[in-house]
């Protein structure tokens, strides 16, 4: 049984492709007395009512993590928070860099202080593949945000609050994937644009990762950013699963796009543990009484976690049997 079985629990970000995915979860597997569904568009929350066939367990609140005293009021007694609003579109996020920051940095700041205000028990907050050795805005306000969560437990030494982080690579079937265009492309008889014909990428579904983030509440004790072991993929072989025979044309690196993805960096190599189906990113000061996981092992020296050199590899046929299992 998750320590989330029977509690309050808010979402912030709801209504996105994670937190929609969540929320089912928890209602069939977790019997909340309360799932708070925060986010700041009317009309997805309306769609999630619908969805959901207006569940009494559900609640929603309209509001956005930029508004602390927002926040405050919608975690009224609300024992756990999944942190998983954020601005995400890399592109985006250069051409719109104080938008991302007010949103990723200082909206991050905002959870945490009413998290802490409101007598939260634990806080996990969603991240990316593109807060380690980050080369956008989006990844660079990404990685202010982990160490926003995990230095806030310095912050809530005294109280019963604690922050962790988990971290993964893209999300298979999210809100604004690749797979629909690809398929429309194909069905066209066009060409397939793909970034860089080298690219490599590790690839996560929404219910592993949902999956992930329960787990991690129940593991925590306040610290912790943690990474899944997932493999990786080509994007030519998600390209080739998505659209048999499809041809496929080189366009180029976008600003800001890396060749491959890293989700734990040299550097952030020497403070990780491998964990079973995870690794673990240890804190690098904790004065709040952290305790190394039980269990856990150090990785070799040098150990760097990327897509290209991942020891675990979908092919096109395990691909194509995932796509189809999200149809």
């Amino acid at each position: 049984m998750s320590i989330l079985t029977g509690s309050d629990i808010l979402v912030t970000g709801g209504t996105g492709s994670f937190g929609r995915t969540f929320v089912r979860h928890a209602l069939n597997h977790l019997n909340p007395r309360r799932i708070i569904v925060f986010s700041r568009d009317e009309l997805k929350q309306w769609e999630v009512r619908q969805s959901f066939a207006d569940d009494p367990r559900l609640r929603f609140f309209l509001g956005d993590v930029r508004d602390r005293a927002r926040l405050l009021r919608a975690m009224h007694r609300v024992d756990y928070v999944v942190h998983a609003a954020a601005l995400k579109q890399v592109d985006s996020g250069e051409y719109n860099p104080w938008e991302f920051v007010q949103t990723n940095v200082i909206g991050s700041q905002n959870v945490i202080e009413a998290s802490i205000d409101s007598g939260v028990k634990r806080v996990v907050a969603l991240s990316t593949d593109k807060a380690s050795s980050p080369i956008n805005l989006y990844g660079a306000t990404k990685l202010t945000a982990d160490k926003l969560f995990i230095n806030g437990n310095h912050y809530a030494a005294a109280y019963d609050t604690r922050f962790s982080v988990v971290r993964y690579g893209n999300v298979m079937g999210s809100r604004g994937s690749i797979i629909p265009k690809f398929r429309a492309l194909h069905a066209a008889g066009q060409s397939l644009p793909i970034t860089d014909l080298r690219c490599t990428r590790f690839l996560i579904t929404l219910p592993q990762a949902v999956e992930f983030v329960v787990d991690s509440f129940d593991l925590m004790t306040g610290g912790e950013l943690y990474v899944p072991r997932i493999p990786s993929m080509k994007v030519t072989d998600l390209a080739e699963a998505i659209a048999p025979g499809a041809t496929m044309h080189d366009v180029g690196l976008r600003p800001g796009e890396k060749l491959h993805e890293e989700m734990i960096s040299p550097e952030e190599g020497r403070r990780a543990l491998s964990l079973g189906d995870r690794f673990v990113l240890q804190p690098d000061l904790a004065t709040w009484g952290y305790q190394p996981p039980t269990g856990g092992t150090p990785v070799s020296d040098g150990f760097h976690y990327a897509s290209d050199t991942n020891d675990q590899w979908y092919s096109i046929e395990e691909i194509r049997k995932i796509l189809e299992s999200d149809a």
